[in-house]
């Protein structure tokens, strides 16, 4: 049987002890790996891999040792309970593998669980768990989780009293990060949450996400937009040593004017601009945008993206001028305006 996204959501979370066979592919690993996690913590604990009601294959030693599988199938556990078999990063050639394992599999026996890539619609191993009466197959793509998915993590997280802005934070977060390190961060809100009753507020959200060199470059872009000039260099050298470049640095200080740019001609103002930035900016990012759109003003703004552009022009030249230089005169010069 094939399952949708949506109800592979809610079979993720119950799933059927009594079918004899779950097939997981994707192309994302990190994706495919934690939906395998959440699928047998359900249907035979935390603690199975302890008590041996979990047994784990990879695809390689099937195909030296076939009957491997049927093996770990039919075994006893010392321990009461159901049981698991693993198969990891399987293939179509190992597709009469599992049909025979499937055709001997009795109630009692391990529930065989099997990971695999990405498969296309001709896929053996796919078509047989699609069409086997007891099994079930599920495909997963890199769409972003759906509201109930990311509903279900905060609940899991302990994460309930969260305000409307923070919620779209979250949601617009889940867009931006794989699902791993989408996690990770719900965990590390929940610990930086914990004993404190208050309301999850997007600053708490912004503490508590990886930190990378587009978090300090959107860091920089506050910094020249407010035109605190001495904080220019030191976050320059940082990111320089990051690895960024001097025109990914142009690049950045376009797109943001840009969204300055744009909210301060709406015809409603700066905060109603902000308000039809797509994607949504939250919390105090959308405050701090309303704010500088304020302060620079239209004009002031069409002289900051001349800047921005006449210094992307030189650094795609075949200028010999230090590229580096360029870039922080031009963020110097911008900083300088914001002052005026």
């Amino acid at each position: 049987m094939k399952l949708n996204p949506r109800d592979a959501v809610a079979y993720f979370r119950k799933p059927d002890p009594n079918r004899a066979g779950v097939l997981i592919f994707g192309a994302d690993a990190m994706r495919v790996a934690l939906r395998r996690k959440e699928l047998i913590t359900a249907l035979v604990g935390a603690e199975a891999e302890t008590e041996m009601r979990l047994s784990r294959m990879a695809a390689a030693d099937l195909r030296k040792d076939p009957a491997r599988l049927l093996d770990a199938v039919k075994a006893i556990s010392f321990f009461p309970g159901p049981r698991v078999a693993l198969a990891e990063d399987a293939t179509d050639g190992l597709r009469d593998v599992f049909a025979a394992a499937l055709e001997d599999w009795r109630d009692g026996d391990a529930q065989i669980i099997v990971t695999a890539g990405q498969l296309t619609a001709k896929s053996a191993l796919r078509k047989l768990f699609e069409d086997h009466r007891n099994t079930v197959c599920i495909g997963l793509y890199d769409d972003p989780p759906s509201r109930d998915e990311i509903e279900g993590l905060l609940a899991a997280a302990g994460l309930t009293n969260i305000d409307r802005d923070t919620s779209e934070a979250i949601i617009a977060l889940s867009r931006q990060l794989d699902p791993g390190d989408f996690r990770q961060t719900l965990d590390k809100l929940s610990l930086y949450k914990l004993g404190d009753s208050s309301p999850v507020s997007v600053a708490d959200l912004d503490a508590c996400r990886p930190q990378s060199a587009e978090a300090e470059l959107d860091s920089l872009l506050q910094v020249v937009a407010e035109g605190r000039t001495k904080e220019i260099a030191p976050i320059l050298r940082r990111l320089y040593a990051q690895g960024v470049t001097p025109t990914a640095l142009c690049i950045g200080a376009l797109r943001h004017f840009r969204t300055l740019h744009s909210a301060s001609c709406d015809p409603g103002g700066p905060a109603a601009g902000v308000g039809r930035l797509r994607p949504p900016v939250f919390g105090p990012r959308r405050d701090a945008i309303v704010r500088q759109a304020s302060k620079w003003g239209r004009e002031q703004l069409e002289r900051a993206l001349t800047e921005i552009l006449t210094t992307d022009l030189s650094l795609r030249s075949t200028s010999k001028a230090p590229q580096s230089a360029l870039m922080e005169r031009t963020l110097i010069r911008l900083a300088t305006l914001a002052n005026r």
